[in-house]
């Protein structure tokens, strides 16, 4: 992996909060696997204690089941820390729509609890998990940092409010922060179930059960999918990057684009199945294309994804059989 020879302090403790979630057990394995000290911060609403449940029988790694909204705990949990990789929030465009209350409460209040926090201890680096969603409508592809449009959701609004607190603690306060905009992250351990889950894992689990899954849309929408390996890679290097490119975000994406109903047709070949879709409205608050200029993140964090989504998805598939079948 492109991460495996970064180097840390031997004594460094990094908190990952939404551990157990499906980004941050991932986070949590990798750093873990690398030799250095995890704690884990969870409240467990939609985070799973069996995405870490051999991690707790390391001795590097630590769970604290507590609630970003609530300062007291972020503060604690940031005791003795010296990188914060915070990928704690509510997703789902369509549910903020639902719920754009719990998402002010999650996703904005949660995070400035957790700057403070970092800020408070001292801690070297903050990262944190920012989405493809600030770009809203802005029609040109592909989305660069620095041109974002009208923001379409709640979801996306919290991320660009947490984007500019990112800047304001860089700034005012001198904390390191760096925003990963996720495109359209995908691999093991992503729930399949439930009404807001992500298309990729819904869709295998659905083929996999011999059911026609939903299509939003026509299915000529476009997405930068981007492997879980990826993600890992972008958290780490962005804890080593220059306090010089801290206070700003980045794209975090492999850099391509793929349909969604080719990718519907390429899950049916590998799993061997042929089952057509069902074609359903367009969500309220989607936007119809999107893909990564990775170039700002390559240069300042020095990133440089290895997988691709024919790569990834093969991998995703493979982990789907064991757990699902």
């Amino acid at each position: 992996m492109s991460y495996k020879n970064l180097n840390f302090s031997k004594e460094s403790l990094f908190l990952v909060t939404g551990g157990a979630g499906f980004i941050g057990s991932n986070l949590c394995e990798a750093i873990i696997s690398m030799g250095y000290k995890v704690r884990c911060l969870d409240n467990l609403s939609s985070g799973k204690l069996e995405n870490i449940r051999e991690l707790k029988l390391n001795p590097n790694f630590q769970f604290v089941q507590g609630d970003i909204t609530n300062y007291e705990t972020c503060l604690h949990a940031c005791k003795d820390v010296d990188y914060v990789l915070h990928q704690a929030a509510w997703g789902s465009v369509p549910r903020s729509i639902e719920m754009p209350l719990v998402y002010d409460e999650i996703n904005i209040k949660g995070t400035l609890n957790m700057m403070e926090a970092a800020r408070h201890n001292k801690v070297k680096k903050f990262v944190y998990a920012s989405s493809s969603s600030v770009y809203g409508d802005e029609p040109n592809l592909p989305k660069i940092e620095g041109r974002e449009g009208n923001l379409l959701s709640p979801y996306a609004l919290t991320k660009r409010v947490n984007e500019e607190y990112g800047r304001l603690y860089k700034e005012l306060y001198g904390l390191d922060t760096y925003g990963l905009r996720y495109f359209n992250v995908f691999g093991r351990r992503q729930d399949p179930d439930g009404a807001y889950a992500a298309v990729i894992p819904k869709f295998i689990k659905l083929l996999l059960d011999g059911k026609s899954p939903t299509i939003n849309g026509d299915g000529m929408q476009s997405r930068d999918f981007t492997y879980i390996e990826n993600v890992i890679e972008a958290n780490l290097k962005a804890c080593l990057a220059s306090s010089e490119v801290a206070g700003e975000a980045y794209n975090i994406a492999y850099g391509g684009r793929d349909y969604l109903i080719n990718i519907y047709k390429l899950l049916c070949e590998n799993l061997n199945v042929d089952i057509k879709p069902v074609f359903g409205p367009d969500r309220i608050g989607d936007i119809k294309h999107s893909s990564a200029d990775i170039s700002k993140a390559k240069v300042n964090l020095g990133y440089d994804p290895k997988w691709s989504f024919e790569r990834g998805i093969k991998e995703a598939i493979n982990w789907y059989k064991e757990v699902l079948v």
